[in-house]
């Protein structure tokens, strides 16, 4: 294909697009009006379903295949990261060196890790609930491990992250995401129908059928994820080195 019928391609295309989306804003409901039909719907299924934040009931069962994909996509970023960042023939692994840390950044670090990871659990265990969820709490608790790297040194990090056993947890997590979707067909519903789970008592732990489930699976994946793929620059900058003379 030349180059021309590319550009008369992609200009066709856009033109398809920007008309579809000039189109798409005339019908917009106008600014400040009372007419929100698809955030009233949202909002009656979930609570209908009996799930507090209708942001998770539009992410974890209204629309939780899409969230599939942006799980997905998270998964292969992470795992192109490490392919691409792996150890290559004409480097090796130097011993890291601790560095000198200032008193009260190390006092800081340990004292805030706890309490951050804390934070980023209830995040995820509230995600039905309140805002935040499995992507927000996810990252806090991934952060928050990595205070040990400030707060003392990079072995230190290496001793309470170990590589394997977060890249194993990633893949269970979307692997516990997918089941659950196909527990559903296995009921005779659909792929990630909340059907599997009584809807529990409104405003509680143990509400929103699958949602409380389906945002844990989230939220260990994206905390397996952000390890992972931390773990891959940290390496680069800190222990991988070209051999001499290479």
């Amino acid at each position: 294909m030349s180059r021309r019928v590319r550009l008369w391609l992609l200009a066709v295309g856009g033109a398809g697009l920007a008309a579809l989306l000039v189109a798409a804003a005339l019908d917009l409901p106008s600014f400040g009006g009372r007419s929100h039909p698809y955030g009233d719907r949202a909002v009656r299924a979930a609570l209908a379903r009996h799930t507090a934040n209708a942001v998770a009931s539009v992410n974890f069962d209204q629309r939780a295949y899409d969230t599939l994909g942006e799980m997905s996509i998270l998964f292969a970023a992470v795992l192109g990261c490490a392919v691409l960042l792996r150890q290559a023939r004409d480097e090796h692994r130097a011993r890291p060196e601790p560095a000198e840390v200032a008193r009260p950044v190390r006092r800081y670090a340990l004292i805030a890790l706890p309490v951050a990871l804390v934070t980023g659990i209830y995040v995820i265990a509230h995600g039905q609930l309140s805002p935040g969820g499995g992507f927000q709490g996810g990252v806090v608790a991934a952060s928050a491990l990595h205070l040990m790297y400030l707060g003392a040194d990079y072995r230190a990090l290496e001793r309470v992250r170990p590589i394997g056993l977060f890249e194993a947890t990633d893949a269970l997590a979307v692997c516990a995401y997918l089941v659950l979707g196909l527990a559903g067909v296995l009921a005779g519903t659909a792929f990630l129908a909340n059907t599997l789970l009584p809807y529990g008592t409104f405003n509680t732990l143990a509400s929103g059928g699958i949602v409380p489930l389906l945002n844990a699976a989230i939220g260990v994946e994206v905390a397996s994820a952000v390890v992972v793929l931390l773990a891959g620059f940290l390496d680069q900058a800190v222990e991988i080195e070209e051999e001499q003379g290479s």
